[in-house]
């Protein structure tokens, strides 16, 4: 297209999409399995975690450019989790998004307490998946 781009053609979605590393910390293995396989078919580099405590050595390692994660977890739940990493100064800016089966006023509510970005309820979609990376990691077009 223009050759003013050093960069090269990053129009796509899956052009721009895999230097976005999505995390994915969730107890159940189906879960875990489902967003992976969603999120590698669009082209993102994927980390998951089985749970809190396991995930914070992994974010520290891999840095994630956003992270889901599941309320609802045996050691470490989820809302600790998100309290943690916004906590940390390398990751308060990192968007995570909460995952539950709860869609309860309440539920949202101490989500975006300890400082979560966005909800999704179980069973998401692709799309609403998909849709949360490009709302807070701003992979259309640069934008953020």
């Amino acid at each position: 297209m223009s050759a003013a781009s050093p960069v090269g053609e990053r129009v796509a979605a899956n052009d721009v999409s895999p230097a976005v590393k999505v995390m994915v910390i969730d107890d159940s293995k189906t879960i875990r399995h489902t967003a992976q396989t969603l999120l590698r078919k669009a082209g993102y580099d994927v980390i998951t975690a089985t749970d809190g405590f396991e995930s914070l050595s992994r974010i520290i390692d891999n840095k994630p450019d956003i992270i889901f994660v599941d309320v609802m977890m045996p050691r470490l739940d989820g809302y600790r989790t998100c309290s943690l990493i916004k906590r940390n100064q390398l990751f308060k800016n990192t968007p995570v998004i909460m995952l539950s089966s709860k869609d309860g006023l309440f539920d949202r509510a101490r989500g975006r307490i300890v400082g979560a970005d966005h909800y999704l309820t179980k069973p998401f979609t692709c799309d609403e998946l998909l849709g949360a990376i490009v709302e807070h990691v701003g992979t259309k077009n640069g934008a953020g």
